[in-house]
């Protein structure tokens, strides 16, 4: 929690619990054992970060009063469980999905850089008194992240069951980044 700014209890309460839980999400997703598939791999990975998601959607809901992000929240809650039960019932099809070590390497290596820009961007998330703003500041590189693995993870040979899971991803992880957007763009003048 990096600021200048006096934050109220409550705030308090709500950045420590976001911050617990980014720590969680990094230890999980850092974890992973890469294993001969980039679509299992990508699995293992991916779940934790939406886990996070969901766990930072429920932070938000006890405290914000503002409906639009209640909505979007809840939409998050929906759509990652979905994701995530998707992606569980098609990991077994796609562990037998095997690619070449250079594929891995150059798969790995962009994974890394992805996630190590959305690991800092959402550790350096300007925090707010206004937990409405925080959230938006700290979800929108979250969304940003699952799209570029997403991405990154379609540039290579993968399960063909696993491929509308990642369309879907970036589908509903981009409209979730506008409407955010336009929602913070707002928050400055009706208090949202």
């Amino acid at each position: 929690m990096k600021s200048g700014n006096r934050f109220s209890d409550v705030t308090i309460n709500y950045l420590n619990c976001f911050e617990n839980i980014l720590d969680e999400m990094i230890r999980q997703m850092t974890a992973v054992e890469p294993t001969d598939s980039i679509s299992h791999t990508f699995i293992v990975q991916m779940i934790p970060h939406h886990m996070a998601a969901i766990e930072m959607s429920r932070n938000l809901l006890k405290y914000t009063t503002c409906i639009p992000l209640q909505d979007i929240a809840q939409g998050i809650i929906a759509a990652q469980t979905q994701s995530i039960q998707d992606m569980q019932r098609v990991d077994g099809i796609c562990q037998a999905c095997c690619n070449s070590d250079k594929e891995r390497r150059s798969y790995l290596a962009s994974y890394e850089k992805i996630t190590n820009t959305m690991f800092s961007q959402m550790r350096n998330a300007q925090p707010s008194n206004n937990i409405n703003v925080s959230f938006m500041r700290e979800m929108i590189p979250h969304h940003m992240g699952a799209v570029r693995m997403s991405r990154n993870a379609l540039a290579y040979p993968i399960c063909p069951e696993l491929k509308p899971i990642l369309q879907a991803i970036i589908t509903s992880q981009e409209q979730g980044i506008r409407q955010m957007q336009r929602l913070l763009s707002r928050t400055r003048t009706d208090g949202c």
